[in-house]
């Protein structure tokens, strides 16, 4: 039993000293500071509108189809080379996640860098 021990803790030893410890990539979030400095004058957001159906609205303007290139035109039409706006995206409860993911994955490769998701407050339901 002892020779058993032994054996056991030298394979605890070794598998200790064998393993690597590798730091893995790790996501980089900035928070937001608060100061007392009065906030700029908002910009207009572009609000991109996800229906249940999955269809777009840029603006309260509906797309002609559902395909990522036409979100990507009318983003390009609307904005033009301002992609400082703010881009807000208001999807219905039904909508799918793949829906959400197109819209901000094609607001990220135009070049927008705030992107905002609308959500409905509790207090607003009741």
């Amino acid at each position: 039993m002892t020779s058993l021990i032994d054996v056991v803790l030298l394979l605890v030893i070794f598998f200790m000293l064998a393993t690597t410890f590798v730091k893995e990539g790790r996501l980089r979030v900035e928070l937001p500071e608060a100061n007392s400095a009065p906030a700029d004058a908002p910009l207009d957001p572009l609000v991109i509108t996800i229906t249940a159906q999955g269809g777009y609205r840029v603006n309260e303007r509906t797309l002609v189809n559902n395909s990522r290139e036409t979100l990507r035109a009318t983003l390009q039409k609307v904005a033009g080379s301002d992609t400082s706006r703010p881009v807000t995206i208001r999807a219905d409860a039904r909508s799918t996640h793949q829906s959400v993911v197109t819209a901000m994955d094609v607001a990220a490769r135009l070049g927008f860098t705030q992107v905002n998701i609308a959500t409905i407050s509790q207090q607003a339901e009741e």
